[in-house]
């Protein structure tokens, strides 16, 4: 299969990494192509996991019109705040056809569908998302990642919904895990895990991130009244979810910790705490887990409980603190239905819209 990557973060090498050495052809391209002149020079990059570390060619390309060209999918799994800079750069280059996957996405199906329609594309593609990155992973430098473990199930939503039985197909044949399909993109968008994970425990492991060099929010940081937190607030993502008509399976957080049930399987925390990667240092202004997962992601979540009329005061409480502690509005500079242009529209008319696209 043509897969065409996008980004130069762990989830980027991760894919890089793991379609390479299933056999794909891989075209990976970031928008800072000096960044890869190491791998470049290398012929591929070092990919460490449970069955070791071994070299895995793949070179990067500075072409992304070369890039995209028969590309059959396109994986982004690059921070959200990126989207809109990377459908404007993608618009160009589509073709009928190609689908475009989100690991996880924060709605961003719909803003890259918007951004790519208001560039001139009329190309007709799909976007999907899903609930989470595909590996628990992180770059041990320029030319090596070490994956922890690998998604099992992954939670599948699709914009336009009408080409959902196609771009399953094509997801499917680049992931081992099982892609499970979603009624549409905002169901997958309602998936995503990281604005429910790390909003309680990047701020109310506050103290200690700011007083220690380095600090694991998930280990030391993962005790039970941030867990009680994180209950309370998924409880407030499920009753969004049933609001809008979406069904179980809703992949509560809950079974991450104490369940094999969940998107990367048994023993998935377990992993992840016992391989040290998360031990780490954390700006709690400039994070990722700050920028994207509450200023975009829980900012996203609260206004779609207010827009649907679903109380959700954990998710609202945790949004005004995050602001206090960054010194930012979210819900005026984040990603809400407002500033997306939603918050006016009826369910019947997003609904369509979810359907048949834009």
């Amino acid at each position: 299969m043509k897969i065409a990557v996008i980004g130069g973060g762990n989830g980027s090498y991760a894919a890089a990494a793991d379609f390479a050495e299933a056999g794909h052809d891989v075209r990976w391209w970031r928008r800072d192509p000096e960044s890869f002149s190491d791998i470049a020079v290398a012929g591929g990059i070092t990919l460490t996991d449970h069955k070791g570390s071994r070299h895995v060619a793949v070179v990067p390309s500075d072409d992304l019109a070369a890039a995209l060209d028969g590309a059959e999918l396109i994986v982004a799994p690059t921070p959200a705040f990126a989207q809109e800079d990377i459908a404007a750069r993608l618009a160009p280059h589509l073709a009928d056809g190609q689908v475009i996957y989100l690991p996880p996405g924060t709605f961003g199906s719909y803003i890259m569908m918007k951004c790519i329609r208001a560039a001139g594309s009329t190309a007709d593609i799909a976007i999907a998302e899903t609930g989470t990155l595909p590996w628990l992973t992180r770059k041990q430098g320029p030319l090596e990642v070490r994956v922890t473990t690998r998604a099992s199930r992954l939670p599948t939503g699709v914009l336009p919904a009408r080409h959902t039985e196609r771009a399953i197909a094509a997801i499917a044949e680049a992931f081992p895990a099982s892609i499970e399909p979603l009624d549409d993109a905002l169901s997958g968008a309602l998936m995503n895990a990281g604005p429910i994970i790390h909003p309680p425990l990047i701020l109310m492991n506050a103290g200690p991130i700011e007083h220690f060099e380095r600090w694991d929010i998930h280990n030391e940081g993962t005790q039970p009244a941030i867990r009680r937190t994180h209950t309370a607030l998924d409880n407030e993502r499920i009753a969004i979810r049933e609001a809008l008509g979406y069904g179980a399976p809703h992949f509560p957080l809950a079974d991450h910790y104490e369940t094999s049930n969940w998107m990367y399987g048994n023993l998935a925390h377990d992993k992840l705490v016992g391989s040290g990667d998360w031990h780490e240092n954390l700006d709690l202004k400039t994070h990722r887990y700050m920028l994207e997962d509450i200023g975009l992601g829980l900012a996203f979540l609260v206004s779609v409980g207010e827009w649907a009329g679903v109380p959700c005061p954990v998710a609202s409480g945790l949004l005004a603190i995050a602001g206090a502690v960054a010194e930012r509005d979210f819900r005026k500079d984040g990603r809400t239905m407002e500033t997306i242009g939603l918050a006016g529209d009826s369910r019947d008319k997003v609904q369509t819209m979810l359907r048949e696209g834009l």
